[in-house]
Order: structure tokens, then C-alpha cells, then sequence
């Protein structure tokens, strides 16, 4: 009969001690292998530092220039200032032209582009040189400047409207405003002379100014019936829509462009550069 728990007995302190060495190397941790050139963790975070201190050098050195974005969100003023075809007489206040024209600025890309409407129905170029000091508190950037109309219905003398006119340009130009002067024209109810002499006044100051001109402000809406009101005077909305991009645009926005490219070069002086640019680049020379 063999004697199973004497044998046993013999063999437990080799059983022991294999026990102690298999626990013992289950509890150390496995070590990671690592990767020849593999960073430290103070590496990397001396690398990390370094590229931080080259990222905020590169900031800091193009801080202090307009980026495109800034540019094209950077604040435009541009006042609408004359009478009830600037008002906007008998339509919608989202349909005369500086309502239109701010839409189709920003469209365009102007995002931060204001157009304030300074129009005033009935108003007359003595009226408006009047309130001058109020409207100038906008300070314009740009200003659209369509008078005189209703100084022609009332059959104001000729070199007194052109003398008001003058005196309106002075002023927007010494606060800082790029002007451009809308053209208008009468019908000849007041004699062949009258209208003559009435419609040379805006070449002749746009020319001895150095202003933009849009010849005619109602050029392709004046006389059609169907985009005027029942007066056959002030234009409907599609009249005001055909006034923004035929007429206004192709003068206005050349201006904006210097206003923004010397955004970046100019910021504290805009509006006077574009203005001493055109000056420059106006001939003298009548048509």
C-alpha cells in the first residue's frame, strides 16, 4: 500500500517555493518597448514649447496687418443725401435706392456697408446746405449727392443753385467724405435756356472739383412710364433697381475698392487719400 501523504510531504517545500517565484513574476510590469529615436516626454514638451514660441512670433509679426477679412468687413459709410428721389417717395422703405444699394453692396461682398438715407421730400440746395452740420455727424465715407431738382420746379436762379451745390461739396470734402454728385435734368417747361443752363451746372462743378459724375441719376428710368409712379417723377422700385446697378455702381464701386485697399496702407485716413487720388486723376479740361 503506497504512502501517498508521506510522498506529498516530501515535496512541499519544492512546491513552495515554485509558487513564490511564479507570484512574484506575475506581480512586476511588463516593460514597453520602445522605439529607436522615440522621444522622452521632455522632449516632446520641449518641442512642443518651440513650436508654440515660432506660432506667436509668426502672430506677432502680422498683427498690425489687415487680413482680406478684415478688410472687406472694415466699416463703410455712405450717406444718400438729397431730396424725395433719395427719400424714396411713394414706395416701400426697403425699395428706394439706398435701401437697394445697401443690399446689393453687401451682397457683393461690402458685408459692414452702411447706407444712410439723408433724403428729404421737397428739399431744396439752400435747404440742404442748411443741415449740413447734422447730416455730417454720420461721417460719411462716401456721399451720394443728387440736388436741385425741386429748385428748378420753383424756378430758382441758376447761379444760385450751382453756388449751393459748390458750398455742399466743400463742406462733405473738408469733413472727409468722397463726393459724387448725381446729374439731373429738367423738362423744358421753364424755356430751352433754363434747361440748358440748369442740366451744365453738375459737369461743370464735378469737373472743377474733381468729383466722380454720374451724368444723369435717372439715365434709363426718367421718362419710362412704366418704372415711374402715376406723377411721372419718382421711379418705382424696378426704376430704383435699374438706378443702383446702371447708374450708381459703375461710379461707386471703383471708390470702394481705394477705400479698402487703403484700408490697409491708410486706416486713419481713408476717405482723404481717395479723395486727393481723385482730385489727381479728374481732368480739368471741359466736355
Amino acid at each position: 500500500m503506497l504512502n501517498t501523504p508521506s510522498r506529498l510531504a516530501q515535496h512541499l517545500p519544492a512546491i513552495a517555493m515554485l509558487a513564490a517565484i511564479m507570484a512574484i513574476s506575475g506581480c512586476q510590469k511588463e516593460t514597453e518597448p520602445t522605439t529607436p529615436n522615440q522621444p522622452t516626454d521632455t522632449q516632446r514638451s520641449d518641442t512642443e514649447t518651440t513650436d508654440n514660441q515660432a506660432n506667436t512670433t509668426s502672430v506677432d509679426a502680422n498683427a498690425d496687418a489687415p487680413t482680406d477679412m478684415q478688410v472687406n468687413d472694415a466699416p463703410i459709410t455712405i450717406l444718400a443725401l438729397g431730396d424725395s428721389l433719395t427719400e424714396g417717395l411713394g414706395v416701400d422703405k426697403n425699395d428706394n435706392y439706398p435701401a437697394q444699394l445697401e443690399d446689393r453692396l453687401q451682397a457683393m461682398g461690402y458685408k459692414n456697408t452702411e447706407v444712410i438715407n439723408s433724403g428729404l421730400s421737397g428739399e431744396t440746395s439752400t435747404g440742404l446746405v442748411n443741415r449740413l452740420d447734422w447730416v455730417l455727424q454720420t461721417k460719411p465715407d462716401v456721399t451720394i449727392l443728387t440736388i436741385g431738382a425741386n429748385d428748378a420746379i420753383r424756378g430758382i436762379d441758376v447761379a444760385t443753385i450751382e453756388a449751393n451745390i459748390r458750398t455742399a461739396v466743400k463742406r462733405l470734402q473738408d469733413n472727409g467724405s468722397v463726393v459724387i454728385l448725381g446729374g439731373m435734368s429738367i423738362y423744358d417747361n421753364l424755356g430751352d435756356d433754363y434747361v440748358a443752363a440748369f442740366s451744365d451746372i453738375y459737369p461743370r462743378v464735378a469737373k472743377d472739383m474733381s468729383v466722380p459724375l454720374i451724368p444723369f441719376f435717372l439715365e434709363g428710368v426718367g421718362g419710362e412710364a412704366e418704372l415711374n409712379q402715376a406723377d411721372a417723377i419718382h421711379p418705382t422700385k424696378e426704376g430704383y433697381t435699374i438706378i443702383v446697378n446702371d447708374n450708381i455702381l459703375p461710379i461707386l464701386e471703383p471708390k470702394l475698392d481705394e477705400l479698402k485697399e487703403l484700408k490697409t496702407t491708410d486706416p486713419e485716413n481713408t476717405a482723404e487719400t481717395v479723395q486727393a487720388e481723385t482730385t489727381k486723376s479728374t481732368p480739368n479740361e471741359t466736355t
